[in-house]
């Protein structure tokens, strides 16, 4: 079966811990989140907004069909970083030419789903008209947000997260009744597996307890002492550390100082190293261990110490566990420590020196991505591939090194990120940051031209991703003229390459050949295989355009056998869909087949939602083309589902396209001209229509009365995507459905009157007995065309064999 592409229905992370008392808060926020669409958890940072928020979506994940997806926030600058960190956590993809926050909203406007808005603090004042427009428009959604104050919403109801239930006054009282004083004596025992607390320990826990306020954050720090420091000591001081912070009058505390204080306890408590590494760590989003040892060690603090500080400060509940990727172990801090040990970092003057070690960290993992990912050598795919996987990884400090850059008017560093980032930016569907992020830093002044030129040539790629050709053209020239002033022949062969694809789009056929003529000449003498691979590649997209299929065939057969041989997975799955599209225009079915289906395996590894789709809607037209109809169905409905899921509207236009092809073969014609319509009114707004009133029915054998066809097809053109979307997956569920098979009854019809013209003639030289192979040289057409046409007569005839074709014949002869 096809699909395989199911979308997961959550993200949430796993518990690190285990999650102690709040059941009636939990169960009451259940029964919150039913009755109303915006829940917000309020309270200081460390009162367990985010555990709360997290085990309340976890229990409800069955109240929502279409997933529940948590969105962090904490480090989120700006508007367009705030909805593209909704996007990615929902799967939906910029699509080209349209704002990410309106393809969002289209994408969700039927979906019944919660999305939990977490660590909301910095963009604040800026989720209310981003939230307020999103449940607008996606009357489905609800929100669970977790945040110091409330979002002001309108209809939101406002959760004041509460401490965990203090410990009894009465001392008689079983002090374990308390949720504070059950989670003080869990997380001792984990810090110190032999730790037992007898009555006596119970009533000084309780102590402890009452002091931090019964705030979860700071009983698990304190908790976590018990290893090294006595009860009645930790009691005495968190009591004189906090005592002065409880009101004379009313008795509470202020939480936030109180917080601060205990944090103060504990990095007092630590040894001096541990304070230098902690400050340092402030620095980064998360980090795992390689990050830490190169940024973090100066001075008094040796790299070969990092390991056995990092265990140290995550047992001291300083840092935590943030899970893991690639293998290695990664850690982050609690927002309101990290904010702590910023102010720690910057009065010991260290701040400059240190983010400038985190940035230049990430301008190496960037260049590594951008000179991996066009090496034109044999590499490992697997290196290629670990290259753009640790920048998935590190894309948060990515993030905040750009916005460092930025706010400091650092123009080289910004750019040489820039310029790295580009693969990814292009591969994985953000093209319009990566526009925004690149012209950021070409206003700058202080870069040098060689540098500027390559921005500005990788510039034109995202252009030319996002659609804009025009700018991708006028950015392009102007970044060569500055590649070529500077002596940059690689550069100049990447944006002679790209600017070769944006001709051929534009059909500057001419145009296009002289500049891959010299991409091909300057790639050969330098030994660049990847551009040299492009270029072959672009030239099969101009022969198939014009028709000459055996030089497209040529021409990307060549460019994959430089691929293969560079190990260059991606590449080989960008051009295998090229190769694809001719075989499926020049009629080699069985070629075409091959290239979707093996490009789809990469794809499913590797690529974007965009081009999975388009390799599923390859193998799914073939199929079609093939008789093989439910086959066709699961194909196209998955890469309508993907497509639709992801926001990407051209491609689900193509695949309605496609459905309603499969759906007027098998006689819907009522539907198909319902999608027809439909898609020729996405194309509509995406761009040039292309289809025409006809074409499902085109080669089908289905009539109906024009006015009828003309009716349906223009209902299809009213509809909305998610209606088209609808109907399209119940037409291929129905099509599904095996139908009985033709009686046989079927074969008192003469061939002649239930076959075509060049069916019948196929037929009989099947009954001869020759392979396609022969009856193709005979007819002089190719063996994929005959196939078709033997499937065609199997689905008429509702035979399954060649030997039932020639049976059928030979009766009829007989007959006569």
């Amino acid at each position: 079966m096809a699909p395989q592409t199911a979308p997961a229905r959550q993200n949430l992370p796993l518990d690190s811990d285990s999650f102690v008392g709040r059941e009636r808060d939990l169960s009451d926020l259940l029964r919150l989140l039913d009755a109303d669409r915006v829940v917000t958890l309020c309270g200081v940072n460390g009162i367990g907004k985010t555990r709360l928020a997290l085990r309340v979506a976890a229990h409800a994940t069955g109240s929502f069909p279409d997933g529940v997806w948590l969105v962090e926030l904490a480090q989120a600058r700006g508007r367009d970083e705030a909805v593209a960190r909704i996007a990615a956590a929902v799967g939906v993809a910029e699509e080209a030419g349209r704002d990410l926050e309106y393809t969002l909203r289209d994408a969700l406007a039927r979906r019944r789903l919660l999305l939990v808005l977490d660590g909301c603090g910095p963009v604040l004042d800026l989720l209310p008209d981003i939230c307020h427009r999103l449940l607008a428009d996606c009357p489905s959604v609800s929100l669970l947000i977790t945040a110091e104050e409330p979002v002001r919403l309108e209809g939101e109801a406002i959760w004041r997260v509460p401490p965990l239930s203090p410990p009894p006054r009465e001392k008689e009282r079983d002090p374990t009744s308390s949720e504070a004083v059950r989670l003080f004596v869990d997380r001792a025992r984990a810090a110190s597996p032999g730790f037992c607390a007898d009555s006596d320990d119970l009533r000084v826990v309780a102590d402890i307890c009452g002091a931090v306020d019964s705030i979860p954050y700071c009983v698990e720090l304190v908790a976590s002492w018990v290893r090294r420091i006595p009860l009645p000591e930790i009691a005495a001081e968190i009591r004189a550390r906090v005592g002065e912070l409880y009101s004379r009058h009313t008795g509470a505390a202020d939480r936030a100082r109180l917080m601060t204080e205990v944090i103060r306890w504990s990095y007092e408590r630590i040894g001096l190293r541990e304070r230098i590494l902690l400050r340092r760590l402030a620095v980064f989003a998360d980090w795992d261990l390689e990050l830490a040892e190169r940024v973090c060690p100066d001075g008094p603090l040796p790299e070969a110490e990092i390991l056995d500080l990092l265990s140290a400060l995550a047992g001291r509940s300083l840092i935590t566990l943030n899970g893991e990727a690639q293998g290695r172990v990664r850690y982050r801090f609690p927002a309101v420590v990290r904010r702590f040990m910023a102010h720690r970092l910057a009065e010991a003057g260290e701040e400059e020196a240190f983010r400038l070690r985190h940035r230049e960290q990430m301008v190496l993992i960037a260049e590594d991505l951008g000179r991996s990912a066009v090496l034109g050598r044999a590499v490992p795919w697997a290196q290629r591939f670990a290259s753009w996987t640790r920048v998935v990884t590190e894309y948060d400090n990515i993030r905040e090194a750009l916005h460092w850059s930025a706010e400091r008017g650092d123009a080289e560093a910004g750019l040489r990120l820039c310029i790295g980032l580009s693969p990814f930016w292009v591969t994985g569907s953000r093209f319009i940051e990566g526009g925004v992020w690149s012209d950021r830093f070409l206003e700058l002044p202080g870069a040098a031209e060689g540098l500027r030129g390559r921005a500005m040539v990788r510039r034109a790629e995202l252009a030319r991703a996002e659609g804009d050709r025009r700018y991708a053209s006028e950015i392009g020239e102007a970044g060569l003229q500055r590649c070529r002033a500077a002596g940059d022949t690689e550069s100049l062969i990447m944006g002679q390459n790209l600017l070769a694809m944006v001709d051929v789009r534009e059909h500057a056929d001419d145009r296009a050949h002289e500049r891959l003529t010299e991409v091909l000449e300057l790639s050969r003498k330098t030994g660049d295989l990847w551009n040299e691979a492009v270029a072959l590649g672009t030239q099969g997209m101009l022969a198939t355009r014009c028709g000459d299929f055996d030089r497209a065939d040529v021409h990307y057969s060549t460019s994959m056998m430089i691929l293969r041989g560079m190990d260059h997975r991606w590449g080989v799955g960008a051009m295998l869909i090229g190769q694809g599209i001719a075989a499926e225009a020049r009629g080699d079915l069985a070629g075409a087949d091959r290239c979707y289906r093996e490009s789809l395996d990469i794809q499913r590894d590797f690529g974007s939602a965009a081009e999975l789709a388009r390799c599923l809607a390859g193998v799914g037209r073939i199929a079609h083309a093939l008789g093989a109809t439910t086959q066709a169905f699961d194909y196209l409905s998955e890469s309508l589902s993907l497509s639709h899921s992801a926001g990407l509207r051209r491609a689900v236009a193509s695949a309605l396209a496609s459905i309603a092809k499969v759906a007027a073969g098998e006689g819907m014609v009522e539907g198909a001209c319902r999608l027809g319509g439909a898609a020729a009114a996405i194309r509509e707004e995406t761009g040039p229509a292309t289809a025409t009133r006809s074409w499902p029915l085109k080669g089908t054998g289905c009539d109906g009365e024009p006015a009828a066809l003309s009716q349906w097809w223009d209902e299809g053109f009213a509809m909305g995507v998610d209606d088209a979307a609808a109907l399209a997956l119940h037409i291929t569920e129905t099509g599904r459905v095996p139908r009985p098979r033709p009686s046989r009854t079927t074969r008192t019809a003469s061939p002649e009157q239930t076959l075509t013209r060049r069916e019948h003639e196929i037929a009989r030289l099947v009954g001869e007995g020759r392979s396609n192979r022969a009856i193709a040289e005979q007819l002089f057409i190719t063996p994929a065309t005959v196939a078709r046409h033997v499937a065609n007569i199997n689905r008429k005839t509702g035979f399954s064999s060649r030997k039932q074709i020639a049976a059928w014949l030979n009766d009829h002869k007989a007959s006569r």
